[in-house]
């Protein structure tokens, strides 16, 4: 396995995108839990397919945070973490195009939205992960 070194200053910027991955998806993750009944309302897709989808961003979360606070960052965690990333996009953007999740007008902007910020988080890891090297 392939680990960068906390000593590197060029490991800073991979560091911080990781570690802001981490937080907005837990939290995202959270909040999927927490209001799962409410957003489905306001979503479309059922209470029980958020608090799944909560639970997977909570553990994903963690995991991502996991590998951000490590003294060594792991190459290969990270390019994981960014092909997770990059299929969750599209994943995102698929069940909006073929009405797979059952969106309503502001769950499929949500997912949308969503879909970009995870892409911009993919995008800065990647950013990060060549500056490392």
């Amino acid at each position: 396995m392939t680990a960068l070194t906390l000593t590197s200053d060029r490991t800073k910027f991979l560091r911080l995108a990781l570690a802001a991955d981490a937080v907005v998806t837990g939290v995202n993750g959270l909040a999927y839990l927490a209001g799962a009944d409410l957003l489905s309302d306001l979503l479309g897709p059922g209470a029980g397919l958020l608090r799944g989808i909560g639970a997977f961003l909570l553990v994903y979360g963690l995991g991502v945070g996991f590998l951000a606070s490590r003294p060594a960052i792991s190459a290969a965690g990270t390019r994981t973490v960014i092909a997770l990333n990059a299929a969750w996009a599209v994943g995102s953007v698929a069940a909006v195009v073929t009405g797979a999740a059952g969106f309503t007008v502001a769950g499929a902007v949500w997912a949308i939205l969503q879909a970009l910020v995870v892409a911009v988080f993919a995008e800065l890891q990647v950013m990060g992960l060549r500056r490392t090297r």
